[in-house]
């Protein structure tokens, strides 16, 4: 069964509320009945009518106010209002027609009439509850769509993250590290850059640059990279080109992870006071992405087991970072490091032999 529309009557004299309600109920509407503007606009929101018949002269709030308030009002600036008035003249109905009355019925009121307005304003108002539903249909879609497009973007850079720690082991596997330290260094990095204080995007760009840091070290001969013992003069200028070889591999690329990635390869072995390679830049000369993964990588050096060192305790890793601030690293990253130092301890501790998440510190 079809639902009845329904039309609020709104007069201040109840025998035109009754002849009304007289003439509507055999057309099959359902009628409510406002004795007063007042009462209408509480009865417009407790039962939304379909069509306002609504009287000019009224006490208190008359048919020109009320129109106006309904009108103003996004939940009920749609219902169609017919204005009942005996009243004669262009002014009036100019009048009405600014305060918001979509129509005219005058009195005394003829059946035939009344029943051609209430039709015609029904009809107005189904194309607007069409329009305003097909808009709800239409926002529902574009945020389901968008979401689907959020996730499988989501999805894509998450296999991106796994294809650049996977192809990032080709150097460090030589290296004889693990795909952990990618994971552990790039994890520092990140802790380190979000305390500095850059953007979200900024930080996950770090994210996915600084695993190829060391994406030079393929180029780099093992038995240098693999040396038990202390590199002579001459090995040490071919290990320092990795830097090079890593930024010369990295180049020319239109991704900003990339990009950044190169950048990173190429500083994160220059130091504050100038005296790192491969440019000898000092200061803020350096990149802070270079700055920041230069205290990553080193931190993840001195805890870690290399072909020519055991690891060293935390207390004494520390204590190099720290005697380091102002000569090696720069002072303010030397300062966030030690700022998030719990964090650097759980991505220590979660990153060990098994890989849990790859978003694990960036969601945190």
């Amino acid at each position: 069964m079809d639902k009845k529309s329904i039309i609020l009557v709104v007069d201040d004299e109840d025998r035109n509320r009754r002849l009304l309600r007289a003439l509507l109920i055999p057309l099959g509407y359902e009628v409510v009945l406002a004795g007063s503007g007042e009462e209408a606009l509480k009865k417009v929101q407790d039962v939304p009518p379909d069509v306002i018949l609504l009287d000019i002269m009224m006490p208190g709030l008359n048919g020109f106010e009320v129109a106006k308030k309904l009108k103003e009002n996004k939940k009920t600036r749609i219902i169609p209002i017919v204005m009942v008035t005996s009243m004669e003249g262009i002014k009036s109905k100019i009048k009405a027609l600014e305060a918001g009355a979509d129509d005219f019925l005058s009195k005394p009121v003829d059946a035939s009439e009344l029943q051609a307005r209430v039709r015609s304003s029904l009809k107005v108002k189904a194309y607007h509850d069409h329009i305003r539903n097909y808009q709800k249909e239409l926002e529902a879609e574009v945020t389901k769509r968008t979401e689907e497009l959020r996730q499988a973007f989501e999805t894509i850079k998450t296999a991106s993250l796994d294809t650049i720690h996977r192809l990032s082991r080709a150097s460090e596997y030589k290296d004889e590290e693990t795909g952990a330290h990618i994971q552990r260094m790039s994890n520092y990095a990140v802790a380190v850059a979000h305390q500095m204080g850059l953007s979200k995007d900024e930080v996950e760009t770090m994210l996915y640059a600084a695993p190829m840091h060391d994406a030079g070290k393929i180029g780099i001969p093992d038995k240098i990279l693999l040396k038990p013992g202390k590199l002579d003069p001459a090995e040490w200028e071919i290990m320092k080109q990795h830097t090079t070889i890593g930024g010369k591999i990295l180049s020319s690329s239109d991704s900003k992870f990339i990009k950044l990635a190169e950048v990173i390869a190429l500083t994160h072995h220059e130091k504050w006071d100038g005296s790192g390679y491969p440019m000898g830049l000092k200061g803020t000369a350096i990149p802070l992405a270079g700055r920041i993964t230069a205290i990553a990588d080193v931190f993840d050096a001195l805890t870690s087991k290399r072909p020519y060192k055991e690891p060293f305790t935390l207390e004494k890793s520390f204590a190099i970072i720290h005697e380091s601030k102002g000569s090696h690293f720069d002072p303010d990253v030397v300062e966030a490091f030690f700022a998030v130092e719990k964090k650097i301890l759980l991505i220590k501790e979660n990153f060990r032999d098994q890989e849990p998440s790859l978003f694990i510190q960036m969601r945190t």
